[in-house]
């Protein structure tokens, strides 16, 4: 019985190390995509007739605090140049984000 408990305790060990590993990247991720850190590509979809309507593309952050059912979407295009789109989401247009290229994160690894 001893055995198994200290199997089991040593199994969680190892998951819980890794969720929190990938909680710490996540995290990271989101702080480097708010320093305009991150490549992405953000696309407007409509569910019904099947089009994509708008693509967003470069050094984009998500709006962290916006109303119910918009988005806005503020990207880097200079050095010290910006956009900021606002678009509004209904029950047929959705978005989706895609991380175009990978990131060497170089943040805290602390939760």
């Amino acid at each position: 019985m001893k055995k198994l408990t200290l199997s089991l305790i040593a199994v969680a060990a190892l998951v819980t190390g890794c969720v929190r590993e990938a909680d710490v990247a996540s995290r990271n991720l989101s702080v480097a995509a708010d320093q305009f850190e991150v490549s992405r590509r953000i696309v407007f979809y409509n569910g019904i007739t099947a089009d994509y309507m708008l693509t967003i593309e470069g050094l984009c952050s998500l709006g962290n605090y916006d109303a119910n059912r918009q988005l806005s979407v503020t990207c880097k295009t200079g050095p010290t140049e910006y956009k900021k789109h606002f678009l509004g989401l209904s029950d047929n247009v959705t978005y989706f984000v895609e991380q175009i290229q990978p990131n060497k994160l170089t943040y805290s690894t602390t939760v």
